[in-house]
C-alpha cells in the first residue's frame, strides 16, 4: 500500500507521541507499505516554527526521513489541478494541498482529521 502522511502524523511518529494510534503504528510500520511525506508538510511545519506555533529543527526532520524509509513527495502541477476541485469540506489550506496530492497519485493519505477524511474512501481515519 502507498501512504501519504498527514503533517502531525508524521510529526508523532517521529517523535513517538502516545496520540499515535496502534492502527497509524501498524501501518507505517508495514514493510510492504511505501510511505511519503509530501514537501507540503515541510513547509507547514517550517511555516509554523516561524510563526512559533511549533518547535522542531527542520533539518533534523529531514534527515530522519530516510533514517524510517520514508519517500518525499514534492508538489506537480496535476496536484494543483486538482485542489482547485475539492469540495469544502475543510479549509486548512495545507490539508486541502495534502488531500489533493494523494488523490492524485493516488495514495492513502493516513489522518486524524476527521473533515479530511470527508473527501474520499482512499483516507484513513486513525
Amino acid at each position: 500500500m502507498k501512504l501519504l502522511l498527514d503533517t502531525h502524523i508524521l510529526l508523532w511518529w517521529l517523535s513517538d507521541n502516545e496520540q499515535l494510534s496502534s492502527k497509524a503504528r501498524e501501518l507505517i510500520s508495514k514493510p510492504d507499505n511505501d510511505i511519503y511525506v509530501s514537501h507540503i508538510s515541510l513547509w507547514e511545519i517550517q511555516i509554523k516554527v516561524m510563526t512559533g506555533k511549533l518547535e522542531v529543527d527542520l533539518n533534523n526532520l529531514i534527515t530522519q526521513l530516510p533514517q524510517n524509509n520514508f519517500l518525499q513527495l514534492p508538489s506537480h502541477t496535476d496536484h494543483i489541478l486538482c485542489l482547485a476541485k475539492l469540495p469544502p469540506y475543510h479549509q486548512d489550506p495545507f490539508d486541502r494541498m495534502l488531500i489533493a496530492q494523494a488523490l492524485s497519485e493516488p495514495l492513502n493519505l493516513i489522518t486524524h482529521d476527521k473533515y479530511v477524511s470527508m473527501y474520499s474512501e482512499s483516507i484513513i481515519l486513525v
